[in-house]
């Protein structure tokens, strides 16, 4: 069934990120999710494959994602052109990130035996160190970025899926991104702000609590009835509430708020629950995700 291509009913994303950290396993989700995708791109040639697309009268796919080529001397330089002639056309792509920790990375090409796109007369470490540099600037335009450092393909799969859906649904404003995490697994490199929930009473050490997790009602309860629990997520929404739109007034469209404890399965995630129905309610554009409930 085709449709007719209307103004910004045909989406174009730009799907960037360290070589490694899961970039064609992301494509293959977009492709599934119905959008044309190519990959390997110079972004001098974004703009020309984005007019071909409008262009047309009718279209048979949801939308246009396009994976760059960073391997480009002039990579920079193409894409801030690529950018102007996208404005020009009315186009605002949207841009996604995928990176991974440096250590995860050297890992996963020790794994595979392939070589770093850049590693032509450098080391690993060093093209790790080049790439991370020459895409600084895309990753501060993303309106989405994903560490995959802790991520299987269907963790990235699931991930990527429900944070599309989410911008698909909320269009303009600031887009806040809740993720909770546990200390031990590390904390989450694109996060914005970073709160430390290590303080507040342990369920774990509660052995009839310990196998469940702060999405569970008895663990909720045990974390948010305390009285230190109480008292702290009153003051952390009264914070937030307070400068969320200060973020907005600045022009920010993306915060992401990192909310930890020791294992990221009970104190960070009844806390987190409780900020997302709060920052919900209050209708702002709100995501959640518990990047290590699943871990021990």
């Amino acid at each position: 069934m085709t449709q007719v291509l209307e103004d910004n009913s045909f989406p174009v994303i730009i799907l960037t990120g360290l070589s490694g950290a899961g970039k064609s396993t992301a494509l293959k989700v977009f492709e599934d999710l119905g959008f044309v995708t190519v990959d390997g791109l110079p972004p001098n040639l974004v703009p020309q494959l984005v007019a071909l697309f409008r262009s047309q009268k009718e279209v048979f796919h949801r939308g246009l994602t396009l994976g760059l080529d960073v391997r480009h001397s002039q990579f920079q330089e193409q894409w801030d052109d690529a950018v102007q002639q996208l404005a020009e056309q009315g186009v605002s792509p949207k841009v996604v990130f995928i990176e991974a920790a440096p250590e995860v990375l050297r890992r996963r090409y020790a794994a595979t035996r392939r070589p770093h796109p850049l590693e032509q007369g450098l080391s690993l470490d060093a093209a790790l160190e080049k790439e991370h540099e020459l895409l600084v600037p895309l990753r501060e335009q993303a309106e989405i970025t994903v560490d995959t450092s802790d991520y299987s393909i269907h963790d990235l799969r699931r991930t990527l899926q429900d944070k599309w859906n989410f911008l698909q649904d909320k269009q303009y404003g600031l887009r806040i991104f809740l993720v909770t995490f546990g200390f031990k697994h590390g904390v989450p490199t694109d996060a914005d702000l970073v709160f430390d929930l290590r303080f507040l009473p342990n369920p774990y050490f509660v052995e009839a609590l310990r196998p469940y997790t702060g999405r569970d009602k008895a663990v909720a309860d045990y974390v948010l009835k305390s009285q230190v629990g109480k008292e702290y997520l009153e003051k952390q929404l009264e914070f937030l509430h307070y400068v969320l739109p200060r973020y907005a007034e600045e022009g920010r469209y993306r915060l992401t708020i990192a909310i930890g404890c020791t294992g990221g399965r009970h104190r960070s995630v009844a806390i987190a629950e409780a900020i997302f129905d709060s920052l919900r309610d209050s209708d702002y554009a709100v995501f959640l995700e518990h990047r290590h409930l699943d871990l021990e």
